[in-house]
């Protein structure tokens, strides 16, 4: 890594509530050269909350192709530029993923500045299982290409996270009603900490229902979270394969062994197995 370049910092910035912001990105933030913005007139105004007077940048989906070279350039100079996108962390769902790396293939320093992330705020004070889940971003505008990638993922087994706009959330719903079931349980987070956050659980009927009550439930930034589908196990199938396996083995195996092989592949119990296997061996 080059001693003589820069450092480019992802800094986290609030999701809605400006207090949010912590104190090492609002010093990274006054000390870098260069703030590059998804929209510099909207961070414009939380730097100016912020009392911070750093130049600003405009790095968003349509530039970052162009603007990386003199980026990298003023980086390779010994220049600090700190990231920034509309709100939350950047990259979640945001430009910057050429650049950082790019970064990385330059051998410049890319260091994070952690804090707010709409999708760890929903998780948090979803009610769901959290120990795996799985970020979807925003799924597809129109319904057919939106079902089309539900259909992918019915079978998920991990909590789902998913960001959508407020003119699209009911439609959303419904079209996993269709794909999901009524009655797969989901949570909206919605204007997660500005003043009229609400976070709703329910099941997807029942969110559908509460979306259609007021017209203000379906305004705000959205993070819609599903539940993950339920492992089962079709019973009479796996009888039936166990059945097939210990055949197959009994074909090759002594009972002994055909029952400590079927034991290591199913993690069944030894002695049952054992059982079962003398029993197909001498029928009634």
């Amino acid at each position: 890594m080059s001693e003589a370049s820069g450092v480019l910092y992802i800094v986290a910035t609030p999701i809605g509530n400006l207090a949010d912001i912590s104190q090492r990105a609002v010093q990274v933030l006054a000390q870098v050269n260069l703030v590059a913005a998804e929209d510099t007139r909207h961070s414009q105004k939380l730097l100016r909350h912020l009392s911070i007077s750093t130049p600003m940048i405009a790095l968003h989906d349509h530039n970052e192709r162009d603007q990386v070279q003199q980026l990298i350039q003023r980086l390779s100079e010994g220049e600090s530029i700190a990231l920034i996108s509309d709100a939350g962390t950047p990259l979640i769902s945001d430009p910057g993923y050429q650049l950082v790396a790019r970064a990385h293939a330059e051998q410049i320093k890319v260091t994070p500045i952690p804090g707010p992330s709409a999708v760890i705020a929903g998780l948090s004070v979803a009610g769901l299982p959290t120990d795996r889940f799985v970020f979807e971003g925003f799924l597809p505008a129109k319904s057919a290409a939106r079902r089309t990638r539900l259909t992918d993922l019915v079978k998920e087994p991990r909590t789902m996270v998913f960001y959508e706009a407020p003119h699209r959330i009911l439609a959303t719903v419904t079209d996993f009603i269709e794909i999901f079931g009524a009655s797969r349980r989901a949570t909206l987070a919605r204007e997660i900490t500005k003043l009229f956050e609400t976070v709703k659980q329910a099941s997807l009927q029942e969110l559908a229902d509460w979306l259609q009550q007021a017209p203000e439930n379906q305004k705000g930034e959205c993070v819609l979270m599903i539940a993950g589908a339920e492992i089962t196990r079709n019973l009479d199938k796996l009888e039936l394969d166990l059945e097939t396996l210990l055949a197959t083995l009994l074909g090759k195996l002594s009972v002994k062994d055909t029952a400590s092989m079927a034991a290591k592949l199913t993690g069944l119990n030894k002695n049952q197995l054992y059982k079962q296997a003398l029993a197909l061996q001498q029928p009634d």
